[in-house]
């Protein structure tokens, strides 16, 4: 299994332009959106509970970021929960299909936008675990805008010289 650093360093060779990276912070949380909030109208009793089919899928993501690394998984824990609390809410309302649908594809403009101006496909059309490592990378150049998270860069660009 790759390590987080290489994952990194693999995604981020797509994304060199910095108004790429930026039309990723809105377009890859609307789509992670977009998925909770359809996943959110499905339910399943579990007891007295309901589980939504969010919550699975973002418990079962969750597990692999968390193997890659605990500290990542862990945000990446708090913020797909929240998120399911949220498309809980969203599930609830009127036209909550719609919402998750548009929401879904505004992402997705975002993210082709930001790879015209990169002049570069995105990175799961040559590799599909892209698509989940892209909430990863959002959350790694969020991290560095806020000074945090040096080593790991040193880690990944140690890797896209190599």
């Amino acid at each position: 299994m790759k390590t987080l650093d290489q994952h990194l360093a693999q995604y981020a060779a797509y994304h060199q332009d910095r108004r790429n990276v930026a039309t990723h912070f809105v377009g890859i949380p609307l789509i992670i959106l977009g998925i909770v909030f359809a996943l959110s109208t499905v339910s399943f009793a579990v007891g007295e509970s309901n589980i939504t089919l969010a919550w699975i899928v973002s418990l079962a993501a969750c597990i692999y970021y968390l193997k890659l690394n605990l500290s990542y998984g862990i945000l990446m824990l708090v913020l797909l929960m929240g998120a399911c609390a949220w498309g809980a809410d969203v599930a609830n309302m009127d036209h909550s299909l719609w919402i998750a649908l548009a929401a879904f594809i505004v992402g997705w403009i975002f993210q082709f936008v930001g790879h015209i101006w990169e002049g570069r496909k995105p990175a799961f059309f040559d590799d599909l675990m892209g698509l989940l490592i892209g909430p990863l990378f959002v959350l790694y150049e969020f991290l560095l805008l806020l000074g945090l998270g040096k080593d790991l860069e040193a880690k990944v660009r140690s890797h896209m010289k190599a």
